[in-house]
């Protein structure tokens, strides 16, 4: 949504007949434009938090961290519903392992933001767009 006002004041001096306009352009966002916005964050965060899960494993971070737990038990349920669509989940050399279903989910939860994020716009008032 976009506000425009205009003030205009005149001077009384006699000398000089000036016209002083002032222009104020405020913007703010429509409704879909803040559900885009809501969108985008909540999805950015699961998407943070996945890259957070692989980096963790990469590194063979310690389970008994109160922060690594946290990041692991919640990402837990975002990479469930994508276990198991290739073979291998990960792959384990030593104490690192890369969370094949982890990227998997990443690539599926920002495929799923775009057809969200499509659908939001393909509804939205054509003067927005």
């Amino acid at each position: 949504m976009r506000t425009e006002e205009t003030h205009t004041t005149y001077t009384d001096e006699p000398v000089h007949d000036d016209v002083h306009r002032t222009s104020t352009v405020s913007y703010a966002p429509s409704g879909a434009g803040m559900i885009e916005r809501l969108i985008i964050w909540i999805f950015g965060i699961v998407q943070l938090l996945i890259i957070l899960r692989i980096v963790l494993l990469l590194f063979a971070a310690r389970d008994g961290n109160p922060i690594v737990s946290f990041v692991y038990s919640v990402t837990d349920l975002l990479v469930a519903p994508f276990r198991g669509i290739f073979g291998i989940n990960e792959i384990a050399a030593g104490a690192t392992a890369l969370d094949i279903a982890a990227i998997v989910a990443l690539v599926g939860w920002t495929i799923l933001e775009l057809v969200i994020l499509g659908l939001v716009r393909i509804f939205r008032p054509a003067h927005y767009a």
